[in-house]
């Protein structure tokens, strides 16, 4: 079993060309460290033909910085940066199904969803779906509260989003200086 009393969990931002094979490239980079990636959220950046990877994993600054700099050698690879949770706002989304029938019977359930600042995007005889976006803590929160209500039937969370804390993407001031160079 693996100590992670010496790690934090680090968030990499990586930007890349939309280009198939990528993603296995930047995972295997991961697999030959051994560290094991907590989530991954993969989708378009602010800026035209430049898809961002948010990765999160569980590792020590040391092992983080190499495999960084390991992902930003990669052909495709715009930029690679590793954060840590203050250096960004991060934000991701659960969704838990419930039973309609015991949440109807208990009006302490439908408090704690709103006590938590969840909504209840759809109810029908059989379930009810609640949505709660934010921080994973207040999620998993979330999770953990109503299971104790014995009415979860089916809980899932989105990988994290995040964006710098800063004015703009972090690649942008990269890809301006190449344009310079060119």
């Amino acid at each position: 079993m693996r100590e992670y009393n010496k790690n934090k969990l680090y968030t990499l931002l990586v930007y890349s060309e939309n280009v198939a094979g990528i993603l296995n490239q930047i995972t295997a980079v991961f697999t030959r460290r051994q560290v094991n990636i907590e989530s991954l959220n993969v989708s378009a950046s602010s800026i035209e033909g430049v898809h961002k990877y948010t990765i999160t994993a569980w590792s020590d600054e040391d092992q983080i910085s190499k495999i960084t700099q390991q992902i930003e050698k990669k052909i495709d690879v715009v930029k690679a940066t590793y954060f840590t949770d203050d250096q960004l706002f991060i934000r991701e989304a659960g969704l838990y199904k419930l039973s309609t029938d015991k949440v109807l019977a208990n009006p302490e359930i439908s408090r704690t969803i709103r006590r938590y600042d969840a909504t209840i995007t759809e109810v029908n005889p059989t379930y009810t779906i609640v949505m709660k976006s934010g921080k994973t803590d207040d999620i998993i929160e979330l999770f953990r509260a109503l299971d104790e209500f014995g009415c979860v039937l089916q809980y899932t969370r989105s990988g994290r989003i995040a964006v710098t804390r800063g004015m703009q993407e972090q690649v942008s001031e990269f890809l301006e200086q190449r344009e310079q160079l060119h």
